[in-house]
């Protein structure tokens, strides 16, 4: 952490933000649900193929969160999706971002990081310690699983009502994001 801080006065208030992204479609997965033991609930799949990204990111401390729904993920979305977190980081303070290491998170010439975030990958194959993985689960769950969208505008809707209701509950980001590892001691 203190490389990615590199640079950054002492009296600067640091945030913990987890960043992740989500395909959200037509051709979904399905979800568990409570039921009755030994019955089959019926599900609905669909086998068409448009989707949409959630590029998600959340500050368990604060209880809120950035996001951007896009069409595709590639480095020119991660650029506005970290426009979007650097404007809801708190005043003054320095944002630490922690996110897996999908090309499109990869610092260099065409990734924009703007003053305020500093990018902390987590190391490679551990979805287990960001809890966007979480929230994915959560949304899915709860929020995204069991329709049949008819058009793409429709997968964007949803996308965006499921992570309104999401953010309407800092106690739930808190709940679902807090790690203990996740902290900064002076």
């Amino acid at each position: 952490m203190r490389a990615a801080l590199k640079g950054s006065t002492a009296t600067s208030a640091v945030e913990i933000w987890f960043q992740d992204e989500a395909r959200v479609g037509q051709k979904g997965g399905h979800a568990y649900v409570w039921a009755e033991r030994g019955s089959r609930p019926l599900m609905v799949r669909d086998n068409r193929h448009d989707s949409a990204y959630i590029f998600g990111a959340i500050c368990p401390a604060r209880g809120v969160g950035a996001a951007i729904i896009t069409p595709g993920a590639n480095t020119e979305m991660m650029n506005l999706h970290l426009a979007e977190i650097s404007t809801q980081v708190a005043l003054g303070a320095i944002c630490v971002l922690l996110c897996d290491g999908a090309g499109w998170h990869q610092p260099g010439e065409r990734l924009q990081i703007p003053n305020n975030i500093a990018l902390l990958p987590l190391p490679p194959y551990s979805p287990e310690l960001n809890p966007m993985e979480n929230v994915w689960d959560y949304l899915r769950q709860n929020k995204l699983c069991a329709t049949v969208w008819d058009s793409y505008e429709q997968i964007i809707d949803a996308c965006k009502t499921a992570w309104n209701w999401l953010i309407a509950d800092p106690d739930r980001i808190n709940s679902i994001g807090s790690r203990d590892w996740a902290c900064v001691s002076v």
